[in-house]
């Protein structure tokens, strides 16, 4: 199923968008609806980690869909639309940073993830999860891709109704927190984002267990 040469023909700046050779193959296995399941915000300062589910609809496939760092922001909206349109169903699970810091970012991720899957309006009958590991706790079988979002389709589609999902939360964020900037990092490292953390503390979606935040947090309750 997997095209020789794909993954190492991305890492070096090939266009080869993803497929959905795997979901083919699930389906003709006698998995009929294949759920595609991706994060997006790991490494962020601040902020949830968001996981998405989808299902496509072979009959309806978006064009254009790729893996997510692939694509602008402004085709990524569009996409996010478009999938939202077509697919036979669509779950977004989160992990807050209050998760994060109480069980790891791992743990925090597999647990958005089963969100997500949960909250798909449609049972799926095999999920294709971006990555090494396979969440433990998911209601059917399923299969962890390395690189997935540059492999399979469905896997591309979450990763950017994931990614879309955080970032507008960020946006929100910035309303009620305008001094760190979170509408344009979105949470992630940037120098400036690490100032505003020295320069006025964390907030109460900041991730007290994350190296720069953990340097700055002061005792007490968190938000206090």
């Amino acid at each position: 199923m997997r095209r020789a040469g794909r993954v190492r023909g991305r890492d070096e700046g090939a266009t080869l968008p993803p497929h959905d050779e795997w979901e083919r193959a699930l389906r003709a296995a006698g998995f009929p609806r294949v759920a595609g399941v991706d994060e997006a915000g790991r490494g962020p300062l601040a902020g949830p980690v968001s996981a998405a589910a989808v299902i496509l609809d072979p009959a309806a496939l978006p064009p254009g869909i790729d893996d997510s760092k692939a694509l602008t922001a402004e085709k990524r909206e569009a996409l996010f639309d478009a999938i939202l349109g077509s697919a036979l169903a669509v779950g977004v699970g989160l992990a807050p940073a209050a998760e994060i810091d109480a069980v790891n970012i791992r743990q925090a991720t597999f647990a958005a993830m089963r969100r997500a899957v949960r909250a798909l309006a449609v049972a799926p009958d095999h999920l294709l999860i971006d990555g090494r590991d396979v969440p433990p706790g998911l209601p059917c079988p399923a299969r962890a891709l390395v690189k997935g979002d540059a492999l399979s389709l469905s896997i591309a589609a979450a990763s950017i109704v994931a990614k879309v999902t955080r970032d507008r939360l960020m946006v929100r964020l910035d309303a009620l927190h305008p001094g760190y900037g979170f509408r344009i990092h979105k949470g992630y490292p940037t120098a400036a984002h690490r100032a505003a953390i020295m320069r006025h503390g964390p907030t109460p979606f900041h991730r007290l267990s994350f190296g720069t935040v953990a340097r700055s947090a002061v005792p007490g309750p968190r938000g206090a």
